[in-house]
């Protein structure tokens, strides 16, 4: 058994909340984080499945200038945008709320390693602290965005649920700790879902360009050149962006008679496992006269895992990954071309959550502590 999973197929939604969508829903969801990356196709796709729903957004707005256009803001498919730090909630916002998507955090390993102690009062802490104050306010879904990157190294076959965690860097302790001390809470009416994501790829209103695919599309684009900073060898699992959407999709009205009051399930498709230098290949294959540059003297990744998504695709058949790694490349390559995109010095643009940090430091918008200065 895993997080209460009893091994039933499921997918969709209790009949209770598909009668209240039928009825044009009072349904209310909080989206923490959602001025992120992750956030706009989440909320868009929150309002194509639930459109009766009263969705609000909030996010400290690190990366509200990270767009990709300024025709459109994607909060504007919300019913209400509070501007809000995680861990100093804003008194009565959990008030009528049904469903909880929690995104915000500190999102990759090399912000983790420069704030750690952060990285842990944000992703950790306030986020337990948010799912207590949830189940007291009477919220009945608690879905927490987690990540595969808890296997850490990993050596043999794929990673199932049931298998030990080896978390390396901060982002991925926290994302662990978390999960761990989510679970005690789960029960009383209250549904907790951990979804573990692979490495997220793909086009976003707030694109980012620190992941590995997005990096090689984009040095494809920009420079017709992929380096991979490590020999190439690591395993990373991948999902587009849009299929995460519809995993919260899917969790938000799981029943938890089914699938348990607590679940962590990883999230992804069995493809979807690949090394580094696969991934660079395939860009290359795809964007014309393009050249890979591996870094053969750098020291050994220790972040490899490949990760078994069996138990996802059981319980949730409907709610799949629906793009592969030519679509999501391909997604990346017109958008970034839609753009113009001519940066070949990206890795010190905002497109990387670290330097957009590091400017809000540097101009005094952000204290040590990553929370707004008087300035801001």
């Amino acid at each position: 058994m895993v997080g209460g999973y009893y091994g039933l197929e499921y997918d969709g939604m209790s009949s209770s909340c598909k009668l209240l969508l039928e009825k044009g829903s009072n349904m209310k969801i909080l989206v923490t984080g959602n001025m992120g990356y992750v956030g706009p196709p989440v909320i868009r796709q929150l309002r194509k499945s639930y459109p009766g729903a009263y969705i609000i957004g909030l996010d400290t707005g690190f990366f509200s200038a990270c767009s990709i256009t300024q025709d459109f803001i994607p909060e504007l498919r919300l019913d209400e945008q509070l501007f809000a730090d995680v861990r100093h909630l804003p008194e009565n916002v959990l008030g009528n709320v049904d469903a909880i998507v929690h995104l915000a955090a500190i999102s990759n390993d090399p912000i983790g390693n420069q704030y750690e102690d952060v990285t842990m009062a944000i992703n950790h802490r306030a986020s337990v602290n948010l799912a207590q104050q949830a189940k007291k306010a009477g919220v009945k879904s608690f879905i927490f965005a987690s990540s595969c990157s808890m296997y850490g190294s990993a050596e043999g076959g794929a990673r199932t649920e049931d298998a030990p965690l080896n978390p390396l860097t901060a982002y991925a302790r926290s994302k662990a700790l978390t999960e761990k001390d989510l679970q005690p809470l789960a029960g009383d009416g209250f549904t907790v879902t951990c979804l573990r994501f692979a490495t997220a790829c793909g086009t976003s209103d707030r694109l980012r360009l620190d992941l590995v695919l997005n990096d090689f599309v984009a040095g494809a684009v920009a420079s017709k050149q992929i380096s991979i900073l490590s020999d190439g060898t690591p395993w990373r699992p991948l999902i587009n962006v849009k299929d995460m959407a519809r995993a919260f999709d899917w969790a938000i009205s799981r029943e938890a008679s089914l699938t348990g009051a607590f679940l962590a399930v990883n999230v992804g498709h069995e493809q979807g496992n690949y090394q580094v230098r696969d991934l660079a290949e395939a860009v290359a294959r795809i964007i014309p006269e393009v050249t890979v540059q591996i870094n053969e003297n750098a020291q050994p990744d220790k972040r490899s895992y490949r990760v078994n998504f069996d138990l996802y695709k059981q319980i949730a058949p409907n709610h799949q990954p629906i793009y592969n790694l030519e679509a999501s490349i391909n997604e990346l390559k017109e958008g970034l071309l839609a753009m113009n995109f001519k940066d070949e010095n990206f890795r010190s643009s905002f497109f990387m959550r670290l330097v957009q940090l590091s400017h809000l430091r540097d101009t005094g918008y952000l204290d040590g502590t990553l929370q707004w200065s008087s300035k801001g």
